[in-house]
């Protein structure tokens, strides 16, 4: 987010060399606020905030800044300074930015480096994006199962400047094995000379490497913990993820499922919206937007297929948008619930029949209300209209209704039904269902809404 109203005064101070109010504004106000600020500016000007703080200051206030931000600033950057800002950062976040850098950057920036940050850099890149290898951080804190808790609070104050967070501690041996972990709580109410083995959890809630970040993220917030161990398939703890990675996981996640829900195609990264250019944001929507418009040609088919009974029924035609619109809903409405419960876990595809059942009682009770509210607009507001002497006013309205309950309950379990069958072949539930839903309910609800007035008429 950019604020243009301290653009103006950062400018005056950066023109007048006003050094002390500068710092101090840097040292007064929490990182993101500032990046928020600086970003208002040029990247020249922003970078030249930056440098009027000491360097770990300057590299946190860089990790607030937008993506697109960042790439700039190292973009107008010397190799020694650009090295010693990336160097500087958290070992997730210089790991991110290095991904983004073009190769040739890359390749011109890392001799620059020292050896222990470009070694962290490459191995943490070279994890597949959307695991948890891809987002962990090499900033942890470890101790010696042959120290004591007073050896091992010495221990601690030693490395914590250079921590990302000390509250857990992980307990590993000589092949950096887990074996548990202590919080600080655990080691200050620990006697001085009791040793780890005997203070430390042995039962961890850890990751792998190669779990889905947002099964991660999920475990984090289930079990409400600070950070969450990573390790290989040797046991061996290679890094952590904090609960503040875990909340911009989920809320990029979150990004995700509500753009593929409108069938939306492309990165679904959170906070770009104005940063796309059009020509992407027609590209991310145009696919679906197509395929489903020539779907859409069925429905007008089925209309012209029983134009017939439209003309001797005008009345029926006042109730076509109520059956779209509705059918809509209630399907929506069940996948919706369902593509949550399967992101959630809460539900798996063997349990359709379950699923199926549970809904299919929600439907007829939506069904028995819509198809009432149906019956009394008949009665009510279809006095007017043309209808054969042979049919009354409240035949058709009870055949109306009964329509439009019927294609409440298959628009229903049709929205429960098809990402229970995405997640059964391995698609996206988000990705099929939402987009196709739509589609289907419409030319479903009307073959049903047609077929079930002139076979009781009939006609």
């Amino acid at each position: 987010m950019k604020n243009p109203l301290l653009a103006p005064e950062l400018r005056e101070l950066l023109e007048t060399n006003d050094t002390e109010n500068l710092r101090e504004f840097l040292i007064s106000v929490h990182p993101a606020v500032i990046a928020d600020l600086i970003s208002a500016l040029s990247p020249a000007e922003a970078w030249r905030v930056l440098n009027y703080t000491e360097p770990i200051l300057r590299a946190d206030i860089f990790s607030h800044l937008d993506e697109e931000f960042e790439l700039q600033i190292v973009d107008i950057l010397g190799r020694r300074e650009a090295a010693r800002l990336i160097a500087d950062m958290p070992p997730d976040d210089r790991a991110d930015l290095f991904k983004r850098l073009p190769e040739e950057r890359r390749e011109y920036l890392l001799p620059a480096m020292a050896q222990a940050e470009r070694e962290d850099i490459r191995r943490l890149a070279a994890y597949r994006e959307g695991t948890a290898g891809s987002v962990m951080t090499s900033d942890y804190a470890t101790l010696s199962p042959d120290l004591t808790a007073f050896q091992a609070l010495e221990r601690l104050r030693e490395v914590a400047p250079d921590k990302e967070t000390i509250y857990y501690a992980y307990v590993v041996d000589e092949n950096r094995r887990l074996l548990g972990f202590v919080s600080l709580k655990d080691l200050i109410l620990a006697r001085r000379n009791e040793r780890i083995p005997e203070i430390m959890h042995t039962d961890v809630i850890h990751a792998r490497v190669t779990d889905d970040q947002e099964d991660v993220a999920r475990k984090i917030q289930k079990y409400d913990l600070i950070a969450l161990p990573v390790i290989d398939d040797h046991g061996a703890l290679t890094g952590i993820i904090t609960h503040d990675d875990a909340m911009d996981i989920i809320s990029q996640e979150n990004t995700e499922d509500i753009e593929k829900l409108m069938a939306i195609s492309g990165s679904h990264e959170a906070g770009v919206y104005l940063r796309t250019p059009s020509w992407i944001h027609f590209k991310n929507r145009a696919v679906w937007v197509v395929i489903l418009a020539l779907f859409g040609l069925i429905s007008g088919l089925i209309v012209q297929r029983f134009e017939g009974l439209l003309l001797q029924f005008a009345i029926l035609a006042a109730f076509m948008p109520m059956l779209a619109d509705t059918g809509g809903n209630t399907g929506s409405q069940s996948a919706t619930l369902v593509i949550r419960a399967l992101a959630l876990r809460e539900i798996v595809p063997g349990d359709i029949f379950r699923i199926l059942a549970k809904e299919l009682r929600v439907a007829l009770m939506l069904g028995l209300l819509l198809g009432s509210i149906a019956y009394g607009r008949v009665l009510v507001f279809g006095g007017g209209s043309t209808i054969p002497e042979e049919f009354s006013l409240g035949m058709l309205g009870a055949v109306i209704a009964l329509a439009l309950a019927l294609q409440v309950v298959t628009a229903t379990l049709i929205g429960a039904v098809l990402p229970i069958f995405a997640a059964r072949m391995k698609w996206d539930p988000a990705v099929v269902a939402s987009p196709a839903l739509t589609t289907i309910v419409d030319i479903t609800g009307l073959l049903i809404y047609f077929t079930t007035i002139q076979k009781l008429l009939g006609i």
